[in-house]
């Protein structure tokens, strides 16, 4: 597999300086303004079936948009997938629903059949990847919802632990863009930051003999775990199954388990109605 990546990798490199030799197509004129001919893509697929694209699409809105994003070149908090060794050697889905049906690392599992993630691997191999842009969707606004279904949702939902008095308060007009409001509300705790103040998340290490250390969680693998504690001092532990017993504490936790149950209905509604709140 790591082969294949590094073959990936060679391809896309000559596909950039490929583009940077190619005279200037015919009429564009040399100089700043010419436009070159585009490489091919790698990997070269044959195209899918379109009506499994268009179930995987669907699919991959519900369930992968709000971390991977509409162009599958990562979001909030999620990898980019068309740079991922995984989904360049995935064929059909069958390397692709192991992860999607069992999870990894802060991604949960998601109930889906192996024909659904073939679907969604159909649609996500649809994307070319090349040295270019070409895999880029210019999205349209999504300010599309009902904003009183969305605060009515908002009340139902969200206000548990989020209140548009206090911590979310004037959270409209300090986002300004939709898009990164939208995608902040969905997962707060991923890339940019921005106004969302989240904790960090904290783990607690039971030892065999009843010991235990606690403090902010820097990694866990496999392998091991590493914390730092309230004094700063560093402190990692080997893992062997699940000796010694680790509880994670993340405070995005409840955002996490909401994830695979927002309807596409419920994000534009309560992005329209959280746009609202100056």
């Amino acid at each position: 597999m790591r082969i294949r990546y590094q073959l990936a990798l060679a391809a896309t490199a000559a596909a950039v300086s490929l583009m940077a030799q190619t005279p200037a197509a015919p009429g564009r004129g040399a100089g700043r303004g010419a436009v070159a001919a585009r490489p091919p893509a790698y990997p070269d697929r044959p195209p899918a079936d379109p009506a499994a694209v268009d179930r995987g699409k669907a699919l991959y809105g519900v369930h992968c948009n709000f971390c991977h994003g509409s162009d599958a070149r990562g979001g909030e908090g999620g990898p980019n997938l068309l740079r991922s060794e995984l989904v360049l050697n995935d064929q059909k889905g069958e390397l692709i629903a192991t992860v999607v049906q069992k999870g990894r690392g802060e991604m949960p599992a998601i109930d889906l059949t192996a024909a659904q993630v073939a679907d969604v691997a159909a649609y996500v191999h649809s994307f070319r990847v090349g040295g270019y842009d070409i895999s880029r969707m210019t999205p349209p606004s999504i300010v599309v919802g009902d904003p009183k279904a969305g605060e009515a949702y908002f009340k139902a939902t969200c206000a548990g632990c989020h209140s548009v008095t206090t911590d979310l308060k004037g959270i409209g007009a300090r986002v300004g863009d939709p898009k990164q409001l939208q995608n902040g509300w969905l997962m707060p705790g991923g890339r940019g930051g921005g106004p969302w103040h989240v904790p960090p998340t904290t783990v607690t290490v039971t030892l065999a003999g009843g010991q235990k250390a606690e403090g902010t969680l820097g990694r866990i693998d496999d392998f091991i775990v590493t914390l730092t504690e309230a004094d700063g001092t560093a402190r990692t532990f080997r893992r062997d199954g699940d000796s010694p017993k680790v509880e994670i504490h993340d405070p995005l936790q409840p955002h996490k388990q909401l994830l695979p149950k927002y309807t596409d209905k419920d994000i534009h509604d309560l992005t329209a109605y959280l746009v609202t709140v100056k």
